[in-house]
């Protein structure tokens, strides 16, 4: 049954303000979703049912059993939206009302590509242990949590520590998101130049958010060596300056120690991950191994421009749509929820945020060109692909109620 937030329909506005003549402010005067009812009140019985007297058997054998909410509310179907706005887009630090539309806008995503019905919670407060507080106090009325643009190292904590307290997924989608569709990326870059993952040599720049997920799944699916690097230059184990999070990356990384910057590091290397904002240079690129893989996925401005890189790198995509191999995370969160979803998983482990890669890099199939790696998120098979492979996985592991 189809429940909860969908498409909005414009309200009336009584004047136009002077924005509105910018068609992006016009589309969303008065937001962009809105709560739809699922069932009839037409008349004296129908009000009996939905509500009192009804409704209090529902209430009462819910009571008894809480576990029928699943069955009998909206709750297996309804994600939580959360922020704090400290991490908007590339706007960075805008706060709570600010990252509204941000919020508004993924829970639209979430309904139009996947049926998953989602509420923007913008939070006016960044402290990790309020944050964290918050949003197990509100948990029972929601199946799943995605965080959204909290800004790192914060969004760490704050993921684990949900995780920790819930049983039900949470998934902080500007990491995850993010590293399920370049893993696919990857996945098809690879099999386009005829070698193995485990055969390839990658450099990450950026060690936040995105960075870190992106760097922990391309180790899961079994990279040859990866490295990474932030604004001080290459993460390693001689550094002293490195936070719990890096330090961690410092041990699991960089086999090949290297020490000085991220273009240093890309000497010889297969793959180019940019999730910095920095620049690299079109030397930088050139110096790469011969069909190098290049991603650089900062916007609206990437590390390096594409036709710069095209001269050098076999295949390259960015994050922006007027480019070839767009990584956009859409093409995971809505149906990565919906698998979970589906099976009323307690939580979203690495093996599904794996099999979500592998199932969205397949639909590419024999179509599989320099210029398509990934497919288009209006693509109508990576839905029922990428929910099919999460929904298996999860049972696979242990984590499905149903």
């Amino acid at each position: 049954m189809t429940t909860g937030v969908a498409v909005a329909a414009k309200p009336a506005s009584a004047s136009v303000d002077s924005l509105d003549l910018d068609p992006a402010f016009a589309l969303h005067r008065g937001g962009k979703i809105e709560i739809r009812s699922t069932v009839p009140v037409r008349d004296a019985d129908d009000l009996s049912l939905a509500y009192t007297p009804g409704v209090a058997r529902v209430c009462t054998a819910i009571a008894d059993k809480p576990a029928l909410a699943r069955d009998y509310t909206w709750v297996s179907n309804v994600v939580a939206v959360v922020t704090d706005g400290t991490a908007v887009l590339g706007l960075g630090d805008i706060g709570p009302a600010a990252a509204m539309p941000v919020m508004e806008g993924k829970a639209l995503l979430f309904k139009e590509f996947a049926n998953v019905d989602a509420v923007p919670i913008c939070l006016d407060c960044t402290d990790v242990d309020a944050l964290v507080e918050t949003v197990v106090r509100l948990a029972p009325s929601f199946g799943g949590v995605n965080l959204e643009d909290i800004s790192a190292p914060r969004c760490f904590e704050v993921e684990v520590r949900l995780r920790e307290l819930l049983d039900i997924p949470v998934f902080h989608d500007d990491q995850h998101g993010t590293a399920i569709v370049t893993l696919a990326a990857l996945q098809n870059a690879a099999r386009l130049i005829g070698r193995p993952l485990g055969d390839l040599r990658a450099v990450v720049a950026g060690a936040g958010a995105s960075g870190v997920a992106v760097t922990r799944i391309l180790l899961e699916a079994g990279i040859g060596d990866i490295a990474v690097s932030d604004s001080k230059g290459m993460i390693h184990q001689g550094r002293e300056d490195l936070n719990p999070v890096k330090a961690a990356l410092a041990r699991d990384t960089n086999r090949a120690g290297h020490t000085g910057s991220t273009e240093e590091a890309l000497a010889g290397a297969d793959v180019f991950v940019g999730l910095s904002g920095s620049t690299v240079s079109e030397e930088a690129i050139a110096s790469m191994a011969p069909d190098a893989i290049v991603f650089a996925l900062s916007n609206p401005t990437p590390e390096v421009h594409p036709e710069a890189a095209g001269k050098h790198a076999r295949v390259v995509a960015t994050g922006r749509s007027d480019f070839p191999n767009q990584i956009n995370n859409v093409l995971a969160f809505p149906a990565v929820f919906r698998g979970a979803l589906d099976v009323r998983a307690t939580t979203i482990t690495e093996n599904m945020k794996v099999a979500a890669a592998t199932a969205l890099a397949g639909v590419v199939g024999d179509d599989l060109s320099a210029t398509y790696i990934i497919p288009s998120p209006f693509d109508e098979r990576v839905v029922p692909a990428v929910t099919r492979a999460v929904a298996d996985q999860a049972r696979a592991d242990g984590v499905a109620r149903a």
